[in-house]
């Protein structure tokens, strides 16, 4: 059994993640910490911060804001309490916080939290391994809600960055062909993105071919997958060495 505090419990994801350990009973969550008070059905105590909580747990899990995740990361080094750190839009100064604070505590940080997409992370480099040296342009398309602000996602990036590595950096990233007329070099992925509707997610890696094409795609119909996702990061991360960690290590 791993004893999570919910940090961001209130939000929707931490009521997503409330569910599911709700059923699970390998999890529990035994506090939650939120600014709001507005859910009244939580079964656990709920603080308003982080240094007020005196629940013992095993590992945090963080779907919060950035505004707060320095102050957790001080508390879980102090405590010396893991965290699958789920945040997005940490800056610069941030990221390098959390590569110092993980020298002391464990922290799990993924740029997603599905396991189908982890996965995928992984075999686009034997995908791309034997493809891109037989010819093969790669071209990535993802789609998602009109709510999201920024573009192209940072899954898609990650994806992008996957297949790279396995090729030795040698490839540039093309995000607009509109200011250019040429044809498209040997050595690029596309980057593609679309807005619309109420899309949760979609990604489209294509591996374009002489007279034939390969198109992987990943699907995601609700963000109950990065809930999943972030609760057996929460039980792989209990009772792990400091460190820095990402879903590749909960996923092989």
């Amino acid at each position: 059994m791993v004893r999570i505090i919910m940090n961001g419990c209130n939000g929707k994801m931490g009521q997503v993640i409330t569910g599911i350990c709700a059923k699970d009973p390998e999890a529990e969550i035994v506090a939650g910490i939120d600014i709001s008070d507005h859910i009244k059905t939580n079964t656990y105590p709920v603080f308003k911060s982080i240094d007020e909580c005196d629940v013992e747990a095993d590992v945090v899990i963080d779907f919060s804001t950035a505004a707060v995740v320095d102050k957790l990361l001080a508390w879980c080094e102090s405590k010396k309490v893991p965290v699958v750190l789920c945040t997005t839009g940490l800056s610069e100064e941030q990221i390098e916080l959390v590569n110092k604070t993980s020298r002391n505590v464990a922290i799990l940080r993924s740029a997603n939290m599905s396991l189908g997409i982890n996965m995928l992370l992984k075999e686009l480099k034997k995908v791309a391994a034997v493809l891109a040296p037989a010819g093969f342009d790669i071209e990535i398309v993802e789609k998602h809600h009109n709510q999201k602000i920024d573009a192209p996602s940072g899954t898609a990036i990650a994806l992008a960055d996957s297949i790279n590595e396995e090729l030795g950096n040698e490839y540039e990233y093309v995000y607009d062909r509109s200011q250019k007329r040429e044809k498209r070099s040997d050595k690029e992925i596309g980057l593609s993105a679309v807005r619309g509707g109420s899309i949760v997610g979609e990604h489209d890696v294509i591996f374009a071919g002489t007279d034939e094409v390969i198109t992987i795609t990943h699907t995601a119909y609700s963000k109950a997958i990065f809930a999943k996702g972030s609760v057996e990061a929460a039980k792989f991360l209990k009772g792990q060495p400091a460190g820095l960690y990402d879903m590749s290590s909960v996923i092989k």
